[in-house]
């Protein structure tokens, strides 16, 4: 139920960067070292998308939960990634975070917050 709840949300994300411009690249891409949900192209960028979602009473909201732990994963997985299309390795990378949050409630949100951190 998780994972397919999780994908639905991946999928509305690479719907809305799709009709904002993005070319989607991958979707649930995993390796040992994480997940990336979405990467795409965006011009001449390789943009690294997290996709979370939150309900109104979660601890936490759906950005805030990409902590510096996950982020770390993020950016291991798209080395990794890199590894395999070498045709992306001199590319800049972005990494963005698209957020829905309030999705259990009729004050739902989307937030897609770019260049949300760095590689550092």
């Amino acid at each position: 139920m998780h994972l397919e709840r999780g994908r639905l949300f991946e999928s509305r994300a690479a719907d809305y960067l799709t009709q904002h411009g993005l070319t989607i690249l991958a979707r649930g891409y995993r390796c040992r070292l994480g997940e990336l949900d979405l990467v795409c192209r965006d011009d001449e960028h390789l943009v690294i998308v997290e996709v979370r979602a939150r309900g109104a009473n979660a601890l936490c909201s759906a950005v805030e939960s990409v902590d510096m732990r996950k982020r770390r994963r993020i950016v291991q997985a798209t080395r990794y990634w890199l590894m395999r299309h070498a045709e992306w390795q001199a590319a800049r990378i972005r990494f963005d975070v698209f957020a829905f949050e309030s999705v259990d409630s009729a004050d739902a949100q989307i937030h897609w917050i770019k260049n949300a951190f760095d590689a550092s």
